[in-house]
């Protein structure tokens, strides 16, 4: 009979902590964010209140921690810098058409995120100003590298980095919460998702050959 192992005050601290996160998205999900209470996350995780302040410090702190885990940009902004510092000149469309890709899909697969931001658009708070900055530090890193790319054309890369992500949002929204189509594209459907990346590469190849 093989005997259970010890796992210690370490891991069961961990665990708990996992849990609560994990707790903060399903509310989210379940109740939207101003369900975001001490009592109803510790109740999801099937854990005591007071864990919360001795793991977390705060409730806003926990939530802080769950949104920087799920977050697209920030939560891949050490992986992202990577493949954009290495790019060779004229590689970095490749490497941001990826990301615009992957963000779509991301977003479009993740309610939890869809709950995030469409809290961050009605309701300002400290946590999502900050993560708003953070996103805005990564990208100043990214555009910078581009501008290296773009430095012989008048094309303004911010502006279009801005409608395309912010087209990203909104088409997902949309189709998440009416179900319908828009511009008669339906991103529920592979074909129209294709579409849609597809339009985001053509975009981005009239950019870089402006």
């Amino acid at each position: 009979m093989t005997r259970k192992r010890y796992q210690g005050e370490f891991n069961n601290k961990e665990r708990s902590k996992e849990k609560l996160i994990c707790a903060v998205g399903k509310v989210l999900t379940s109740k939207g964010y101003t369900g975001l209470t001490a009592t109803n996350i510790a109740k999801e995780a099937g854990l005591s209140r007071r864990l919360i302040t001795i793991y977390f410090n705060s409730v806003d702190e926990l939530i802080e921690t769950y949104i920087r885990n799920k977050d697209y940009w920030t939560s891949i902004s050490g992986n992202a810098g990577v493949p954009v510092k290495e790019a060779k000149i004229g590689d970095l469309k490749k490497v941001v058409e990826n990301l615009l890709h992957n963000q779509l899909d991301y977003f479009y697969n993740s309610a939890e995120m869809q709950k995030i931001i469409l809290w961050e658009i009605s309701k300002k708070t400290d946590i999502l100003y900050e993560i708003s900055n953070e996103r805005e530090q990564m990208a100043s890193k990214i555009f910078e590298l581009i501008d290296r790319d773009l430095e012989d054309r008048t094309v303004d890369f911010r502006a279009v980095s801005a409608l395309l992500v912010a087209g990203i949002y909104y088409l997902v929204l949309h189709a998440k919460s009416t179900d319908t189509l828009f511009c008669e594209i339906d991103i529920n459907r592979p074909e129209g998702m294709e579409r849609i990346k597809n339009a985001i590469n053509l975009i981005l190849e009239k950019v870089y050959h402006n």
